[in-house]
């Protein structure tokens, strides 16, 4: 299981959709309790079809956001 501050979020800088480890993402078949880091490379935003590097942090490694 993913240490608590591996669990941040992730927004895509395309349309705003955020990445919540607590959830998940369904539509993608991504089950709650999945860190961003534990991502499948080709998963994309179910939102506008972003790819993975269209993300951001928003906190944890990479983000503008201290922790």
């Amino acid at each position: 299981m993913a240490k608590p501050e591996e669990m941040y979020q992730c927004q895509t800088s395309n349309c705003g959709y955020i990445y919540n480890p607590d959830k998940g993402c369904k539509k993608r078949k991504v089950p709650a309790g999945t860190c961003w880091t534990d991502m499948p490379e080709d998963y994309c935003c179910p939102v506008c079809g972003a790819s993975r590097k269209m993300f951001r942090p928003l906190a944890g490694p990479g983000s503008t956001k201290a922790c």
